[in-house]
């Protein structure tokens, strides 16, 4: 499969935290992806840009938080979070970056 510019559109980064090292210990990578992408096209995505095979993808959303600066009342962004799970024997290396 060959990367194409809609591939790097859905995932915008990794995230690298306690609880996804935690993760990755289990064969799942922890990527930040577009609001509006779904379970196949990060799927495909993964599997394009980074030659591994794909066991399976869960999402979460967490919703942004009200807070306020200067007085003034604002809110963050919503994130969609996705835990891709990889087959035995695919690893991806995250801290050299997309």
């Amino acid at each position: 499969m060959s990367a194409k510019a809609e591939h790097y559109d859905v995932i915008r980064k990794p995230i690298i935290t306690e609880k996804a090292t935690m993760a990755s210990e289990n064969g799942a990578i922890v990527f930040e992806v577009t609001i509006d992408s779904n379970k196949p096209a990060i799927k495909e995505a993964v599997e394009a840009l980074f030659g591994v095979k794909v066991k399976a993808v869960n999402t979460t959303i967490t919703k942004g938080k009200v807070k306020r600066f200067r007085g003034q009342l604002g809110k963050r962004k919503d994130v969609k979070k996705a835990y891709v799970t990889l087959e035995e024997g695919n690893t991806i290396d995250v801290t050299t970056g997309l």
